[in-house]
């Protein structure tokens, strides 16, 4: 009983290193995704060449070799990243790309009756978007949005390549010194928790909008 506690303990601490490289993953790959959105749908050919450009690459390439490019390949020029820093610089970068993609069809999927409406009643673009467009918006990408979010928690499992003491290595070190499958057992109700936790957040925020549609 004593063992399994200590065993429930130890990857406790590594699950706060999971929540960690989660939580702020996806603070800061949603706006940027959003402002990358905006770009790919921008009038200015630059700006959404660039941004398509960078949607393709992100999504077209595995999060893995992102991961250990950001890792080895960033010092070789230079650029030396603390672990937690560059797990969190790839992380942020790739799913921003899948959020920006998200967020454009959910922007583009708003009648253009909109748009005439805001500009007839004296609205810039910014105000347009923020007061009108936006709002509508997140209705319509709340599902896949949810989708990206759960697969992010999932995906912080490969960070265990850069030897950081996340809830599957912890397991896997655990079972490899002990010769016992429990933490892999442990680790799995771990990840079901997150993603129930994850799950019920997000069918109650589209409960709360769908309010709006009745």
């Amino acid at each position: 009983m004593d063992n399994l506690l200590h065993t429930i303990l130890l990857m406790l601490e590594g699950t706060q290193v999971t929540l960690e490289i989660f939580c702020i993953t996806l603070v800061l790959a949603l706006p940027i995704g959003l402002l990358a959105a905006l770009g790919r749908i921008s009038s200015l050919k630059p700006v959404s060449l660039l941004m398509e450009f960078y949607v393709w690459v992100m999504r077209g390439t595995p999060l893995m070799l992102q991961l250990l490019f950001v890792y080895f390949a960033l010092p070789m020029v230079g650029v030396k990243l603390p672990d937690i820093a560059a797990a969190l610089l790839a992380f942020t970068l790739n799913y921003a790309a899948y959020f920006a993609e998200i967020f454009r069809a959910g922007i583009q999927s708003i009648s253009r009756g909109q748009y005439e409406a805001a500009k007839t009643l004296g609205m810039t673009y910014p105000q347009t978007m923020r007061r009108i467009i936006i709002p509508q918006m997140i209705r319509h990408v709340l599902p896949p949005i949810s989708n990206e979010t759960i697969n992010l928690v999932k995906d912080t499992s490969l960070i265990y390549i850069l030897a950081m003491n996340d809830l599957l290595r912890v397991a896997r070190t655990i079972v490899q010194r002990e010769f016992d499958m429990t933490p892999f057992v442990i680790a799995a109700v771990f990840y079901l928790v997150m993603t129930f936790v994850l799950t019920w957040g997000f069918k109650k925020l589209e409960a709360h909008y769908a309010k709006y549609d009745e």
